[in-house]
């Protein structure tokens, strides 16, 4: 590498659009300055960068990725610009542009769908892809949320009829007769992060109405048995407390023109200790098969609060082992 310093100056037509691409936060640029051994000098509308020759070319790709995501309509967020750096600073090719031009969404003037890693746009597409779909890893990577943004979208693009929404309802022990009111007051409380999600992309009413008249449909995996589902888009939630005949039926109840996604996180099996997780055995019985994709996330997808993916690395390390996930 060589040691001597350059200078590149990058000018854009505001000011307000050069700090719209570090997510409006002039502390952002420090990151930019530790990871890639640059400095940095702003005024206006533009942007010096001084260092080592490849580490300024390596800055310089970070703003062209940025830019080319927010002329195309990205909001920048500090997680963007971070992860721009990180991936120029790897030497790697998904920028934040090439997530931002895959969009899901975006009704009644909501904001699209967009993936936040490289890993949740492989996952995206390994769901477009694959009759059946497996995303694997911690809570909080968007497991869940980015398989219904998918589910709604095939809804709308009528490639499918209904969404058929199933988790285990391992608290219950399947013993729901016991519980008060219908079947979706039954159940919510074991799917509401599936009812967040449904609101959160369509819309409290719009999501009331596809439920009510069954275009979405929430049960335990328990009412799924002798069904078949054809034109379905099928999410089974919280997989790992599957059994093993739980799963093998879930599986084998797809129809005609169907797809399903299957999510999980083998850490955070609540089965009884001699129950063997069904989730742990498909994986070691569907490697391989053509037509079914595995996407596995780790603590570095974590899109919640930046600390949480901390806390994870930080449990990672204290048990000595590759822990996959913290507890929803």
């Amino acid at each position: 590498m060589s040691a001597e310093k350059v200078e590149l100056k990058l000018e854009y037509e505001t000011a307000a659009f050069l700090h719209s691409l570090f997510a409006g936060d002039t502390r952002e640029l420090s990151y930019l300055e530790d990871k890639l051994e640059v400095r940095t000098v702003t005024r206006d509308g533009w942007l010096l960068l001084t260092g080592a020759e490849e580490k300024v070319e390596e800055a310089r790709q970070v703003f062209s990725d940025l830019e080319q995501a927010r002329r195309g309509g990205a909001e920048i967020s500090a997680r963007d610009f971070r992860m721009a750096v990180d991936v120029a600073a790897k030497g790697g090719e998904t920028g934040v542009s090439k997530l931002s031009e895959f969009r899901l969404l975006g009704l009644r003037g909501r904001r699209p769908v967009v993936p936040k890693t490289p890993r949740q746009l492989e996952y995206l597409q390994a769901i477009e892809k694959n009759d059946v779909c497996f995303g694997l890893g911690p809570a909080g990577t968007g497991k869940t949320y980015l398989a219904m943004a998918m589910g709604l979208a095939m809804l709308k693009a009528k490639t499918v009829h209904r969404v058929v929404l199933t988790r285990p309802a391992v608290e219950a022990g399947e013993a729901l007769g016991f519980l008060p009111g219908d079947m979706r007051e039954k159940v919510a409380p074991y799917l509401r992060p599936l009812y967040d999600a449904i609101h959160d992309m369509i819309g409290m009413e719009e999501g009331e109405r596809y439920l009510e008249d069954g275009t979405i449909e929430i049960a335990p995996l328990a009412f799924m048995r002798g069904r078949t589902l054809a034109k379905s888009f099928v999410i089974l939630d919280e997989a790992q407390n599957t059994t093993r005949e739980q799963m093998f039926m879930a599986l084998t109840r797809l129809g005609e023109e169907s797809r399903m996604v299957v999510t999980g996180d083998a850490s955070q099996v609540d089965l009884k200790p001699n129950v063997r997780s069904g989730l742990s055995e498909a994986e070691r019985a569907l490697k391989g098969v053509d037509g079914i994709a595995f996407v596995r996330f780790s603590g570095e997808d974590v899109v919640r609060h930046p600390v949480v993916g901390k806390i994870i690395e930080a449990y990672r390390q204290h048990r000595g082992e590759e822990l996959e996930g913290v507890s929803d």
